[in-house]
């Protein structure tokens, strides 16, 4: 494979929100950057966002006019042309796929990409949770592919997950990292399991939190308050869920879930479903746990401190079984699990940290509480939590 330096052309398959966002970090520090997208409309609102972001920064007083300017013509938008469309790419030493996330569609763009591009380059799918291994496959040269796995917004967001297929090449894996981090991202390894790090660990942030109010312990609104003021979180999960959109969270949960085998721990929640089948997506339709139509007040929260702690614990205590569980399969280190939930979705500490604060002890007694409360396999307690507790070991 070709070195990637920092002045090698890049490109991205896709011109969504995540496309434009990795396009403009590749241009900002220095690469030529060529954007291909079958849809017109796409390109034009990719170049128009870039703009817009552009412009903000010289508004902040981040870059001036000039600088602002020679990003934006590193920048090169194409419609997809030529023999599976890919033509765009032909001079790129890395391109990164941002499409729609089915498996059938990237493994097609693969095929086609590689019949595009020199056998040098580095191809690389941003996948929050498809098997890279599967996307691999569809190319004749498997090592070249890898997961690099941005979070939105890209332009903003510090955490890169780097997964490694099967078949990917260790030098491919350690060059694309090294490129990326030297692009001011934060970077983690990652196994090629279903959600890799975050989307896997974060699972019990939205579903605990919906398997409590389908129980009616509490509603969304006091929920959301006791992650927020009690835990310490950014965002409740519900208010979250509305922010991500339910089309995209409710995928991901189904993704992993069948991923992983159908393992009850990770089951998605009807409620959720059927929002999804309603059309409130959140805050993009107007609607979804919350109403965010004009002149609709959002409710308030009964502040229960008692009751919102109950509610952190136990969310806290499923985040936790599921960071120590990522570790005991070897999908990441403990360091790279931290780093991953507090860069890539603003965790207010880093799981096995808070573990380590509040006793791996505590830990399993709350899981053990809710196992024998419920008799359900989804509150089964991590063989390492139980380990590490007889033992009085911690993670760091």
């Amino acid at each position: 494979m070709s070195r990637l330096t920092p002045s090698t052309p890049v490109g991205v398959l896709g011109a969504g929100a995540m496309g434009t966002g990795i396009a403009q970090v590749a241009a900002t520090k220095g690469h030529p950057v060529v954007v291909v997208d079958a849809a017109a409309e796409a390109l034009v609102r990719s170049r128009e966002a870039i703009e817009r972001g552009l412009r903000r920064e010289v508004e902040k007083k981040r870059l001036d006019e000039a600088r602002a300017a020679e990003i934006l013509g590193r920048v090169h938008f194409a419609g997809r042309s030529g023999a599976g469309g890919m033509d765009g790419f032909r001079e790129c030493g890395l391109v990164i796929e941002a499409i729609v996330e089915r498996l059938e569609a990237k493994r097609e763009s693969f095929a086609a990409l590689e019949r595009a591009v020199s056998h040098e380059c580095t191809l690389a799918t941003n996948t929050s949770s498809l098997s890279i291994s599967s996307i691999a496959a569809a190319c004749e040269r498997p090592e070249r592919v890898l997961g690099v796995h941005f979070f939105n917004p890209a332009t903003v967001m510090p955490l890169v997950e780097i997964i490694p297929g099967v078949a990917s090449a260790a030098d491919v894996v350690e060059q694309t990292r090294a490129l990326v981090d030297g692009w001011g991202k934060t970077t983690v390894v990652a196994a090629d399991t279903p959600g890799f790090i975050v989307n896997r660990v974060a699972r019990p942030f939205y579903g605990e939190s919906l398997h409590m109010l389908e129980e009616g312990i509490a509603d969304a609104p006091m929920i959301d308050w006791a992650m927020r003021e009690i835990g310490g979180f950014r965002m409740g999960p519900f208010e979250l869920m509305d922010f991500i959109g339910h089309d995209v969270n409710f995928a991901v949960t189904k993704s992993v879930f069948e991923g992983l085998f159908y393992d009850p721990r990770y089951r998605p929640s009807l409620i959720q479903q059927r929002l999804v089948e309603a059309g409130r997506l959140g805050r993009k339709t107007g609607r979804g746990f919350y109403d965010y139509r004009a002149g609709v007040q959002t409710p308030s929260p009964v502040a229960d401190r008692a009751l919102g702690q109950a509610l952190v614990d136990r969310v806290v205590a499923m985040l936790i079984n599921e960071a120590a569980d990522a570790v005991r399969l070897g999908i990441a280190t403990p360091r790279d699990v931290d780093l991953a939930m507090t860069k890539g979705v603003n965790y207010p500490r880093g799981l096995l940290a808070w573990a380590d604060e509040l006793g791996v002890a505590e830990v399993l007694r709350r899981l053990v509480a809710l196992q024998e409360e419920y008799g359900e396999d989804r509150y089964r307690p991590s063989p390492l939590l139980r380990r590490m507790a007889r033992e009085g070991g911690r993670f760091f």
